[in-house]
């Protein structure tokens, strides 16, 4: 059998204010033409369909519509991810189950509904998120090393891998679904930090050799985990921060049989925006932003002295420009104390300003302008 394996869509998402929507629609859209044109049997997404726990009308509508798009060509089994509302897509799951789409929202006991069989043959364990609150208490984060909580998260997430796995048959396709941290993951950058860090992960040594395919989400690029069993995550379809510049975007496509490990294809996806990076001074940035699909984000690192109206003078050459910021090898060391003796206000300041690489005659004049009003007030 066929499954497609995809994750992270995060919908929703915008960047430095500007939504991607249209990206985002496109972008699942590829996704569902994927899933029809490859036949497959089977969809898996492993989390964080939403971007926030409270997404917009707009980002529900897209994410339902998508999944029973999905739906259309083969069943759907999905689990809650860090950034979604468990309880949402609880309420919602009675509804999309009516549509051949099956929500693991939370964490349930394997004979419970943790553990369900979408079609003939096929075993799921579904393991939403369970973050570390669920795992490491109160008293735990007084009592114990950053160490000892970080083992208790990952001994007590292998038990429940464990129970989840309890009696495969090797006449069946045995999948685990989830949305977890695995040590020695790569991160993509747009991964929400507090949810990423490596004390709160699992080995994958925790997943027995006798699964089939191992779908995972959190991790935006996409990549293979160092296990006895195919332990896969899909990465996000889209590019979502600038830390993911060099990541290329797909989703996984996974031939499956009992008894046998999954092989797996990465099938790169074309749509949505791509992210850039220029370094430089602004005439360099603007010659490369000249190579550039005008429809793409960029980043601007800007090698030049601050002064006021730069980041405007560099989106009038890069109009694609979302985010400038000057090289960090440009930041001064800490300032060093300075005598007030004889001094006025406005020297003190010229003296700040170049000693930031900053000094600009409309500013120092602004200054003046603003500190005679002080006074006259």
């Amino acid at each position: 059998m066929k499954i497609l394996h995809t994750a992270d869509w995060h919908v929703g998402r915008s960047i430095r204010g500007r939504s991607r929507h249209g990206e985002q629609e496109e972008v699942l859209a590829e996704i569902a033409r994927t899933a029809a044109a490859e036949g497959v049997d089977l969809v898996l997404v492993a989390g964080d369909l939403f971007d926030t726990s409270s997404p917009p009308p707009a980002a529900e509508r897209l994410v339902y519509r998508t999944l029973l798009q999905l739906a259309e060509v083969a069943p759907v089994v999905i689990v809650a991810g860090n950034h979604d509302h468990p309880r949402r897509l609880e309420a919602v799951a009675p509804l999309l189950e009516l549509g051949r789409v099956i929500v693991g929202a939370v964490l349930s006991r394997p004979d419970e509904g943790g553990v369900v069989r979408p079609i003939e043959g096929v075993r799921v364990a579904m393991i939403p998120f369970l973050s570390q609150r669920g795992i490491v208490t109160a008293s735990d984060l007084m009592s114990q090393s950053a160490a000892e909580q970080g083992g208790k998260y990952a001994d007590r997430m292998a038990a429940i891998i464990e129970a989840f796995c309890a009696g495969l048959s090797g006449d069946e396709v045995n999948i685990v679904v989830s949305h977890l941290m695995v040590h020695g993951g790569e991160l993509g950058g747009g991964e929400r930090a507090a949810h990423t860090v490596f004390d709160y992960s699992v080995p994958a040594q925790s997943f027995p050799t006798a699964l089939t395919y191992v779908a995972l989400g959190h991790l935006h690029r996409h990549q293979r985990m160092p296990a006895a069993a195919p332990v896969w995550y899909s990465g996000s379809p889209m590019q979502l921060d600038f830390g993911e510049v060099d990541d290329h975007k797909g989703v996984l496509l996974v031939d499956a049989e009992p008894g046998a490990p999954a092989k797996v294809e990465f099938r790169r996806l074309g749509s949505g925006r791509r992210l850039h990076v220029l370094r430089g001074t602004l005439e360099q940035v603007e010659a490369a932003a000249a190579e550039i699909d005008p429809r793409d984000y960029v980043r601007v690192i800007l090698d030049e002295p601050a002064r006021a109206g730069l980041a405007d003078a560099v989106r009038q050459v890069v109009p694609q420009a979302v985010d400038v910021v000057l090289d960090p090898s440009r930041r001064q060391s800490p300032a060093r104390h300075r005598s007030r003796s004889g001094r006025n206000h406005t020297e003190l300041f010229e003296e700040y300003l170049r000693e930031r690489d900053a000094h600009d005659e409309r500013v120092v004049a602004l200054f003046t302008e603003l500190l005679g009003e002080a006074h006259e007030a």
